[in-house]
């Protein structure tokens, strides 16, 4: 007996395609939710994610399901809850569908506030997303493609990081480079144009473009922009003077990166000196709780935001570095 016939497979739920294809309505272009670098996801009738992926390699599909989908799990992650069977016709990750959108449509989508989300919040979705490729580093894990559109929020704005670990489904040798993914323009580690090879570094990096993206709620990539600052990297070591945040993830020598657990305590460090801020300054009048808060708050990304957006849109184009 064929064990993939069954529902499990050591662990792993074993969806039948026939009936993903109908509750996708046939893959119809009305129920995509999204295309990334590795598939396209629709929404079922169950409300879950179902990606389609553009390629299928069983081998690799077989390690995927035994080393990702058993192992990972963790908080900020989206759930997989299964895939299809090998001898399908096609390889289909089933996920757990998540509401509320991408950092990315909260940032500069259609629906983008200004001031929206909060500085708790934007804090809040940098600690979850670095503890979730925290994670993945310590299983020995790269992201491959972090970026903004990859991490989704629910509706109380917690972070799940989705496309983790597709990187194993596709050749990563220099012979097949042509053919792998090879992130997003904006966000990859400019040592991979070198030497074609990613490493856990090169997710710190993409997480330094999320940090400032962030920050400034600008895109990663704007051809609207100065030539130098087309890319957001360049314009936040141009602009930021104290040159401290692009020294935190986005060095070009992947030797000067941070590692993410380091990226993690440094994020945290920042929200407790912010709530430290905050609850002194509720503070009696007259102490030195007001004069402390504003000190740190200066610090914080806030800060930069308005000399940015007013730099940016400054006739005379900024210096550059590079």
């Amino acid at each position: 007996m064929d064990p993939e016939k069954s529902s499990h497979y050591f662990g792993v739920h074993v969806f039948d395609y026939n009936e993903l294809e109908e509750a996708t309505y046939s893959f119809d272009s009305n129920k995509e939710l999204g295309e990334g670098a590795f598939g396209t996801v629709y929404l079922d009738g169950r409300v879950v994610a179902v990606k389609r992926l553009y390629e299928n390699n069983y081998k690799r599909a077989e390690q995927f399901r035994n080393e990702i989908l058993t192992r990972l799990r963790h908080q900020n992650l989206v759930t997989l809850y299964g895939c299809t069977s090998t001898h399908g016709r096609e390889l289909l990750l089933v996920y757990e569908y998540i509401p509320n959108g991408t950092v990315t449509d909260h940032l500069h989508g259609k629906g983008s506030k200004p001031g929206s989300p909060s500085w708790n919040t934007l804090i809040s979705i940098a600690i979850e997303t670095a503890s979730a490729l925290a994670f993945l580093h310590k299983s020995d894990v790269i992201h491959r493609d972090v970026k903004t559109n990859n991490i989704l929020l629910d509706n109380n704005f917690c972070v799940k990081v989705e496309d983790f670990g597709l990187s194993r489904l596709f050749p990563t040798d220099v012979t097949c480079v042509s053919t792998a993914p090879q992130g997003t323009p904006g966000y990859v580690d400019p040592q991979y144009h070198e030497c074609y090879q990613l490493a856990s570094k090169s997710d710190v990096y993409s997480f330094g473009v999320v940090l400032i993206e962030l920050i400034s709620s600008l895109p990663a990539v704007d051809i609207c922009r100065h030539r130098h600052e087309i890319n957001l990297s360049n314009m936040a070591i141009n602009k930021i003077q104290s040159n401290a945040l692009h020294e935190l993830c986005l060095q070009n020598d992947r030797d000067l990166r941070p590692s993410m657990p380091e990226v993690l305590e440094a994020l945290l460090g920042i929200q407790s000196m912010d709530n430290i801020a905050t609850q002194m300054g509720k503070s009696s009048p007259g102490d030195d709780a007001g004069l402390l808060k504003n000190h740190v708050l200066s610090l914080s990304p806030n800060s930069v935001i308005a000399k940015w957006t007013s730099s940016s849109r400054s006739a005379t184009p900024a210096s550059s570095t590079g």
